[in-house]
């Protein structure tokens, strides 16, 4: 038990550290209200040991400011104790905040009920457990699925079993240090404005929290476990998008040491594609990732497929296809020719989606399913070759929401989900159907491998396909470049940056003039010049850089975004090619002319940063 004089010596070390440079006000600040509040004394102990022992670094980093609600939810890294890292502690308040904020409402839901899942991340399960002991603790009736298990099926299983909330324990992609919680409202998806503002502010006023221990909550049935009948009706309704048509198609697929083998090969055998077959090296579920490089498994990297392309040429696949380790992204790839030693290469998340995009809809259209109601939904940093082939096929596309596939989830409920054909964002996510509200790896493997067999069958591969959808409608290439930031130094850059870029924005980028800059702070549309116009969007710390070609003053459709990231410390740069393509001969030009554009785009955002 840590004494009034312990705490007091505490305070004034942590004063001292601050004087000389060792803290931040914001650590400081934070390990104040640890080292003083009740709420806290749980963890009193360790904090003292950490003053104690002089882990300033450790200290800042875990306290200088408090963990977020982003774009996909609290996310970061583990650490036994701060405000600022993943442990019991920022988990349960969490939980806590949202079963607070639920029992609050004016009219709470019929259905006290709260769905949940975990991936293969360390803790992940531990944190599972500690979410359902707090949500049964509140009156809560929790639906478990007791195995590790993807995304998209707690998205299935909050609607499934028509739940107030539900909560899933994974990181997605980041390193095997962190770990997060996404919080999914009743409709299944993850939280939107006004819950979401109003939930983090529940979580930090928690001072108790609530807790029943998982066990005892089972005894006592207050907590079902759901595993296999999410399961089966999940295939149930995930099958649906196996259209009539080709399965002749060798798949080698890789779940990147996630939960995605307990997904996607039982829909591809039940879709009836057979040869499928699990990437030895990564099919061990495992929160190291030991066998991808870097030990990150993320699917937009193209490193990933390295090894696995060697495999593939090896067995004599036609493709490969990836899932991240919570399987709501899926990553691809394929040889370029179908010629028998055909060099191999990935296709990017932007590529993907305007590829699935075509052949949704045209597997829509001739079964009279696309009329002047039926959309495609697409975030703004999501490339526009999407847009024109959704609109060569008669459908409208929406694109005019922020990054993150909960505003695609929300807008699918705002439109009316019954004229809903597609949902993509450039990072990977894509989505078709009503059966949940989270973008969906298994199923996006399940399309791809459709397209496959039928490219293949046609004499084609999906690399010669978007050759032929780029002469349609133009020369779209798109980049990422991602400027890493972390800690409280970078967070105070990345704003710096941004106020910088809005305060000055630079006159050219990669060769082409900036002719405007999209503020979506401020949602203002300023032109070189001074003249403004209003944008029509939600609110976001987003910056375009709208590119006139030479000669012209007008935007030309290139063009630079530029934001913070809502889950991990760093500012991401978009960058935005598109040149029109005189026929099939003209293609190659017009792909060197943007790549070489994109390329100095790189540079001069580099710069920047």
């Amino acid at each position: 038990m840590s004494t009034p004089t312990q705490i007091q010596a505490s305070l004034e070390r942590v004063q001292k550290a601050q004087s000389e440079g060792l803290l931040s006000l914001g650590a400081v600040e934070n390990i104040r209200c640890w080292l003083t509040q009740d709420r806290y004394a749980t963890y009193l102990p360790q904090v003292i040991e950490h003053i104690d022992s002089g882990k300033w670094q450790a200290l800042d980093d875990a306290f200088w400011t408090v963990i977020p609600f982003g774009t996909g939810g609290r996310r970061g890294r583990m650490y036994e104790i701060g405000s600022n890292a993943i442990n019991d502690r920022t988990i349960g308040e969490s939980a806590q905040g949202l079963a607070d904020y639920i029992l609050q409402m004016p009219v709470p839901p019929a259905n006290l009920s709260c769905a949940i899942a975990y991936d293969t991340r360390h803790k992940s399960r531990h944190f599972a457990e500690l979410c359902a002991s707090i949500m049964v603790a509140n009156g809560f009736h929790v639906y478990f699925l007791d195995d590790y298990r993807a995304t998209p099926q707690l998205s299935f299983a909050v609607r499934e079993k028509k739940c107030a909330c539900g909560i899933m324990v994974t990181a997605s992609h980041n390193p095997p240090s962190d770990n997060a919680v996404k919080v999914y409202w009743s409709t299944g998806g993850q939280i939107l404005p006004p819950h979401d503002s109003a939930i983090i502010d529940r979580v930090m006023n928690v001072q108790q929290i609530k807790t029943v221990p998982f066990q005892e909550a089972l005894g006592a049935s207050k907590v079902s476990i759901v595993t296999q009948e999410i399961d089966r009706k999940y295939l149930a309704a995930a099958v649906q998008y196996a259209w009539s048509g080709s399965r002749d198609v060798k798949i080698l697929y890789s779940p990147l040491h996630g939960v995605g083998g307990f997904a996607v090969p039982p829909l591809l055998h039940a879709a009836g594609f057979q040869d499928v077959i699990v990437y030895g090296p990564h099919a061990t579920p495992d929160g190291d990732f030991p066998n991808v490089p870097g030990h990150v498994s993320n699917p937009e990297n193209t490193a990933v497929f390295t090894a696995i392309i060697e495999d593939a040429k090896a067995k004599h696949a036609d493709l490969i296809l990836a899932t991240d380790p919570d399987c709501d992204r899926m990553g691809c790839a394929c040889p370029l020719t179908t010629e028998p030693n055909s060099p191999w290469a990935t296709i990017n998340g932007n590529q993907l989606g305007a590829l699935l995009t075509d052949f949704v809809l045209g597997k829509m259209k001739p079964l009279g399913q696309v009329t002047d109601k039926t959309y495609v939904i697409k975030t703004l940093v999501t490339t526009d070759l999407t847009r024109k082939i959704a609109e060569s096929y008669g459908a409208r596309c929406e694109g005019n929401i922020h990054v993150g596939f909960k505003w695609i989830a929300g807008l699918m409920d705002e439109l009316g989900p019954d004229d809903f054909a597609f949902g993509t964002e450039e990072s990977h996510g894509y989505l078709i159907g009503q059966y949940c509200r989270d973008k969906d790896g298994a199923v996006a493997c399940l399309l791809m491998c459709q397209l496959a067999a039928d490219l293949k069958a046609k004499g084609q591969t999906m690399h010669q396909r978007l050759d032929e959808l780029q002469i349609q409608h133009g020369c779209h290439l798109e980049d990422l470049i991602n400027v890493q930031m972390e800690g409280s130094e970078g967070m105070a850059n990345m704003k710096k940056l941004m106020q910088s870029l809005r305060d000055n924005p630079p006159a050219e980028m990669g060769g082409l003039k900036v002719v405007a800059v999209r503020d979506y702070g401020n949602l203002t549309r300023n032109f070189v010049g001074g003249e403004t116009e209003p944008i029509v969007a939600p609110k976001s710390n987003m910056l375009i850089l709208d590119l006139a070609l030479p000669q012209e003053s007008t935007p030309s459709g290139n063009a630079i975004a530029v934001r913070p990231s809502g889950t991990e410390p760093k500012v991401k740069f978009y960058m935005f090619g598109i040149e029109p393509v005189e026929g099939k001969a003209g293609l190659a030009e017009a792909k060197q002319s943007v790549t070489d554009r994109i390329s100095k785009m790189k540079s001069d955002a580099k710069h920047l940063a």
